[in-house]
């Protein structure tokens, strides 16, 4: 049997700033995600630099830090059976133009960059970027 998993969902500046998070949260919805807890903050440069962490040997580690603090985003828990996968699933490729029909990313995503909305690629990780923004 299968047990219910936590991942962290970030829903992106680019897509904040277009009013896509109630649009995007309905779509976890719909998909049988539970959302346990959220909040919209605003991140600081310094703060993307230590959750990208590590990204940090790639050539757009400081892009993305930019980005990511560039503006208000929603971070979400996110729980399902099989999580991480499903979220990953649901997401669509990091590019939207790779991205499957009915996706996030193909639906909303603008670019490799701005594809509105993150999720943890392991359920190692999910308990990372859970704490990062969720400790209590």
């Amino acid at each position: 049997m299968s047990s219910t998993e936590q991942t962290l969902s970030i829903i992106k500046p680019d897509a904040v700033e277009r009013n896509l998070d109630r649009e995007i949260k309905e779509i976890f919805n719909t998909n049988g995600f539970k959302i346990f807890k959220e909040k919209k903050i605003q991140i600081t440069k310094a703060e993307a630099e230590q959750f990208y962490k590590v990204h940090e040997t790639k050539p757009f580690y400081n892009d993305l830090c930019d980005y990511l603090s560039s503006g208000p985003i929603v971070v979400m828990i996110l729980e399902k059976e099989n999580a991480v996968l499903a979220n990953r699933e649901l997401m669509g490729a990091t590019n939207p133009k790779d991205a499957k029909e009915g996706t996030i990313r193909k639906k909303f995503g603008i670019s490799i960059d701005k594809n509105s909305v993150h999720g943890s690629d392991s359920v190692e990780n999910a308990k990372i970027e859970i704490n990062f923004f969720f400790k209590d």
